[in-house]
Formats: structure tokens, C-alpha cells, sequence
């Protein structure tokens, strides 16, 4: 059995310098038959973690093959509270980064967007400009990210969303070395970007997320940031701030409805200044929500629009009282009347969209719909019902007439 030293040798006989994957060096060593003493994947991450250097999220190098840009464009300095807060810093570390200024990251308008819930509240957060976290919670399907990527696009401010996985680390959000072009650079993470730009940074599904994320402790309290892969002080630009969605308050799910979420640290949810509960919307909203997909897919029609907001209203309020187990969202609304758009058929557009429930479920919500378009009376509920809690912006035009914002 080779040894972990007898192995790098080995290894950098075979690959030099090129940059390898974890799976790159599993399946070589498989291939000459010297897994060994590393066969478990314990030992193998002990292994590349003690013997390789890691450039890149599962990437690594091997130690007489590092980057040329890092032995001889990173000044050697000392990590001190001075260094940290010097903005003179030698031209050949900034080379090290990949330029990202060119794009625009100001989202699409979303055709047909209703205000609702907290939209106001929100939008007054991003138009102060402040660093000011919020965090957003709120069952599936009711808008979350929806409402700030939109609420961007009015106020023409950018945004860089981040999909939050169990997965996801400190070189996904901060940065980390890649090959480009033969040469191995910096490219900042989703993170730098945002505080570079002065942009909003959207950490979407964050209760997915592990205890890796309080890597953006310093971020969150609105301070810069030290790359110590590059020796860089990152200050954020005036502008910059964090908005959080996730479907739980980052307690973990208690009923298992949202399998994969966790419970985040304390230290790091009490970085976010507000928490912000997003219901769904009102039946009085939900049916404009209707409509307006309706317009935006060319299938206009008002009954089937009150009948699919008083059905999903009765759905929500049973499972509210614990009655079933499965809830209609706004975007599964959406999703069926994109699909009476495709297939002209009502009944088989429901069906459809609610086929991922049980049978039983399945069967009992197509049940109830059929009710409903009979014109029956269904626990009392009319499509008069109003919320006055939902918040409407309202802007005058040129025209002089309102328009939602």
C-alpha cells in the first residue's frame, strides 16, 4: 500500500500541474489499482485536503505545479487589521481577477406583476439605498422572489440572485480560482460582485444552505470583506444590500412539507434587520394575478378566473385547518392558465398541474373545481371577499391615471 507522500509523487508525475477534480484523481488511482489507504471517502478528502492544494470549489492541484499568477503576483504581507483596510494595493493582485463590470444585471419586467403583501414595505428598503437586510419567508409558490426581482426591474437597480444549496460554500459566494484561457485567475463570487457594483445581493432559498454561509457574517453587518486568496480588502459600494427568501424562518421544517432545509445559525439570522412573513395573496388580488396571466398568454376568461380564485381559496383555507396536505400556490395558478392557453380544455389544464399530488388529493381537488363551475356554494365563499392588508403603490402616469407598481 502506497503512502499519501509515495501518491502525490505519483500523481504529479502523471498530471504536472494541470488542475484536477476529486473525481479526476479517484478514478486514476482506481485505474492503477493504489486507492488503498484512501479508498473511503473520508480518507480521500483527508488525502487531497493534507496533500494538494485546493484552487477552486472540488479542484485541486497538485504542490510542484502552483498557478504562476500566484507565485509571482501575490505580495507576500501580513493579514493585519492595517492590511485589511489599505486600498493601495500592488496592481498585480487586482490582475489576478477576472473583469465582470461589462453586464447588465437589472432583471426582466415581469408582464402582468400585481403588488401585494409586503411589496411596499420592500420596495421603500430598496429605494433608501441603505444597507438594510431583509429576510423573506413564506410558503412555495406565493412570489417571494418574484416581488423583489420585479420590484428591481421598476426601480432599474441591479440585482445578482444566488440559488442557495446544502452545497453551496465560501468559494461559490466569495470567489475562488479558475483556469481561463490557460491561466489560472480570481473570479469573484456573486458576493464581491454585489458589493463591487453596489448592487442587491438576492440569496434565494437560503434555509437550504449550510453552516457555510456564515462566511458572509462580515458581509451581512455591512462591512467589507478580506480575500485572503488574493490578499484584497473588498469594500462595499454605496447601495449594496442582502435580501434572503426561504420558505421557513431557518428553524427547519417541523411538518417535513420543505424536505432539504435547515436550521440556520442564530448568529447569522440575526444579521438580517427585518423577517418578513409573505402571505398569499388576497382573493380581490389573487383574481387581478389571474387575469393579468391570462392577458399575458392570450386566453381571457373572467369565469374561469373567479372559479379558479374561489377554488384556490377553499383549498388554502382547508389546509390551513389542517384538512389536506397539499396547498394551491399563485404559481401553480399561473401554470394552469398557461396551460388552458396551450391545450384550450379547463378541466384537463387542472388536472395537469395537480397531477404531482396523490391520487387522493388529486381526485379531490378536480372534485371540488367541478363543484364550483356548477355554481355551487362551497363553504360560503364568494368572489367579493377583499383584503384590505394588501398595500397597493399607486403612481400617477402621464396620462393621469393610476398605474401598479
Amino acid at each position: 500500500m502506497k503512502t499519501k507522500s509515495e501518491l502525490t509523487i505519483i500523481l504529479s508525475e502523471k498530471f504536472g500541474n494541470q488542475i484536477l477534480t476529486r473525481k479526476d484523481i479517484k478514478d486514476y488511482l482506481e485505474s492503477e489499482n493504489l486507492l488503498g489507504g484512501v479508498a473511503s471517502a473520508g480518507a480521500m478528502t483527508r488525502f487531497l485536503d493534507s496533500q494538494l492544494n485546493k484552487v477552486g470549489h472540488g479542484k485541486y492541484q497538485l504542490p510542484n505545479g502552483k498557478p504562476k499568477t500566484i507565485e509571482t503576483k501575490i505580495p507576500k504581507v501580513a493579514i493585519t487589521p492595517q492590511v485589511a483596510v489599505t486600498n493601495n494595493q500592488p496592481q498585480e493582485s487586482v490582475n489576478l481577477m477576472v473583469n465582470t463590470e461589462t453586464q447588465n444585471l437589472i432583471p426582466s419586467h415581469f408582464e402582468g406583476f400585481v403588488p401585494w403583501g409586503h411589496c411596499a414595505t420592500i420596495k421603500k428598503v430598496i429605494k433608501s439605498k441603505m444597507f438594510y437586510p431583509v429576510f423573506i419567508t413564506g410558503l412555495s409558490g406565493n412570489g417571494k422572489t418574484l416581488m423583489v426581482e420585479e420590484l428591481h426591474s421598476q426601480l432599474k437597480k441591479e440585482l445578482i440572485r444566488v440559488n442557495i444549496t446544502i452545497e453551496t460554500d465560501e468559494d461559490d459566494l466569495l470567489g475562488g480560482f479558475r483556469l481561463i484561457n490557460g491561466e489560472t485567475k480570481f473570479v469573484p463570487g456573486p458576493v464581491i460582485q454585489a458589493m463591487e457594483r453596489g448592487c442587491t445581493l438576492l440569496l434565494d432559498e437560503c434555509d437550504l444552505g449550510s453552516n457555510k454561509l456564515l462566511a458572509l457574517q462580515p458581509v451581512l453587518e455591512g462591512k467589507g470583506v478580506f480575500l485572503k486568496k488574493i490578499n484584497k480588502w473588498i469594500s462595499p459600494k454605496t447601495g449594496f444590500n442582502v435580501i434572503a427568501t426561504a420558505n421557513t424562518k431557518g428553524k427547519g421544517s417541523d411538518d417535513g412539507r420543505f424536505v432539504g432545509t435547515n436550521i440556520l445559525n442564530e448568529a447569522f439570522l440575526e444579521r438580517f434587520a427585518v423577517t418578513i412573513e409573505q402571505p398569499y395573496p388576497s382573493s380581490a388580488v389573487e383574481k387581478k394575478i389571474i387575469l393579468g396571466s391570462m392577458d399575458k398568454y392570450g386566453k381571457k376568461d373572467e369565469k374561469f378566473a373567479d372559479n379558479l380564485t374561489i377554488w384556490a381559496e377553499v383549498i388554502r383555507k382547508t389546509f390551513y385547518d389542517g384538512g389536506v396536505d397539499e396547498i394551491i400556490s399563485t404559481r401553480r395558478l399561473d401554470h394552469i392558465v398557461k396551460a388552458y392557453s396551450i391545450f384550450n380544455d379547463k378541466m384537463k389544464s387542472i388536472e395537469l398541474c395537480v397531477s404531482r399530488f396523490d391520487d387522493d388529493t388529486k381526485e379531490s381537488f378536480m372534485d371540488l373545481y367541478t363543484k364550483i363551475d356548477a355554481g355551487e356554494d362551497v363553504q360560503g365563499i364568494s368572489d367579493s371577499d377583499e383584503d384590505l392588508d394588501d398595500p397597493v403603490d399607486e403612481t400617477v402616469n402621464e396620462d393621469g391615471g393610476a398605474v401598479n407598481y
